[in-house]
Parts: structure tokens; C-alpha cells; sequence
């Protein structure tokens, strides 16, 4: 029995509020069960010096967690002057999965910036972040187009993530914190809408695991995505 008394392929309950914030070009609040995120995506003119010129756009994303987003306060990055490995790597993961739903060539010659903040954590940040993020990206990208500044779409298909592991045992489908701590494995699968693999993190965190377990994991992760994708396409229909 899971904690939460979920069944093993039972997702956490998933609400999107889009349109949370006044002045982002594309924004929402995501909830997957007490995992709550904040994601804004910003318009730019202008891309990194690297492919200036090109004629290609580029999508990035910055992450971040409030200080009671968790049980006890943690102290805001910014008062030790640089962020955390963890989070420099949760917001390129956020950044490259993202990327990979978008045609560079038809977004043109311009910079969206999706930013995730965690207001409230309970297992899955960077999972609801990706989620959420391209919600923001789809609403920020549908201006572009309304406004006749982008003549194609170019979010090719729409990518979302969730986290798999094998808890008590069992393969479980989005793990919740208490979950995620005792988990002897923890994934995190990163797909696209037709169920295209962008990215998969696997990692024992206690005990090795099988062939057969990693692809029970894997029909969860598509049967989870489904369901989000399905989510993210009601709340920006």
C-alpha cells in the first residue's frame, strides 16, 4: 500500500491555472498532488551571443525553489552569492527537454525564458516544472502567432514528465515524498505527446533493478504523460 493510498499507477491529482500573473507573456500554476510551481514564460528579442545571426531561436529556463517551499526553511541562494548544483542542473534539464518540442527555425530569431519557481514541494519539482513549464511556452508562443509575429507554430509537440519508481518493492507511477525518500529506485522520464523519449533519469538508490522492472517504469511513465498531456492541452485549449 502506497502512502498516499494511491494505486500503482495511480497519478497524483493535477490542477493548471493559467494566466496566474499579469505582466508574463504566457504563465500558470501547476499542481501535481501538494507539488505546486509557479511557471512564466518571457518574450525577448534578442538571443545568446552564440547563435546570433543564425536565424534560430532559443528556449531556456531557470528553476528555483522559495525557502519554505519544504518542511524547514532553507536559506534563498541568492544570500550565498551562487546557486546550487542541484539547481543549475534541474534548470538545464528544464531547458533541454522544453527545446526539444520546439522548431527553432519558425520561433524566429528571438529568446523565451520559462522560469519555475516551487512554491510548494512534495516529490516531482522538476517533473511539475517541465510540465508547467510548456504550458507557459504554449500560451507565451499562442501571442506570437496572434500577433502575427511567428507565422508558423513552432511548438512541434507538446512534452511533459513525470517520476517512476520502485517503491516497497513495487513500480510506482509519481512518486510523492514520502515515496521518493524511501524509494530503492527513482526516475524521472522526460516525453513528448506521442510518447517520443526526450530524457530518462534513472538512479538505485538502495537496491539494483531489473530489465522487467525498468520497463514496467517505462509503460507507467507513458500512461502518466498521456494523462498530463491531455492536462496541458484542456488548459490551453
Amino acid at each position: 500500500m502506497r502512502p498516499s493510498g494511491r494505486d500503482l499507477s495511480e497519478m497524483r491529482a493535477v490542477s493548471i491555472e493559467t494566466g496566474f500573473t499579469k505582466h508574463a507573456e504566457g504563465s500558470c500554476l501547476i499542481k501535481i498532488g501538494d507539488t505546486h510551481v509557479l511557471c512564466t514564460a518571457t518574450i525577448e528579442d534578442r538571443v545568446p551571443p552564440f547563435i546570433k545571426g543564425s536565424g534560430l531561436g532559443w528556449v531556456t529556463a531557470e528553476y528555483g525553489m522559495l525557502p519554505r517551499a519544504t518542511n524547514t526553511r532553507m536559506r534563498r541562494e541568492a544570500a550565498s552569492g551562487k546557486q546550487g548544483g542541484r539547481t543549475v542542473e534541474i534548470q538545464r534539464l528544464i531547458g533541454r527537454s522544453l527545446r526539444a518540442g520546439v522548431d527553432r527555425v519558425a520561433l524566429g530569431e528571438r529568446q523565451i525564458t520559462v522560469d519555475c519557481d516551487v512554491l510548494q514541494a512534495d516529490g516531482g519539482t522538476r517533473c511539475a516544472s517541465i510540465t508547467g513549464g510548456w504550458i507557459a511556452l504554449r500560451l507565451a508562443v499562442n501571442k506570437l502567432m496572434k500577433a502575427g509575429d511567428v507565422i508558423s507554430d513552432p511548438l512541434l509537440d507538446p512534452v511533459a514528465a513525470v517520476s517512476c519508481g520502485i517503491y516497497a518493492g513495487q513500480p510506482v507511477l509519481d512518486l510523492d515524498y514520502p515515496e521518493d525518500s524511501e524509494a530503492g529506485v527513482d526516475g524521472n522520464f522526460i516525453m513528448t505527446g506521442s510518447k517520443r523519449m526526450i530524457e530518462v533519469q534513472m538512479s538505485a538508490e538502495g537496491s539494483s533493478y531489473s530489465r522487467d522492472q525498468m520497463n514496467q517504469m517505462l509503460d507507467l511513465a507513458e500512461k502518466g504523460v498521456e494523462e498530463l498531456v491531455a492536462a496541458q492541452r484542456a488548459a490551453t485549449a
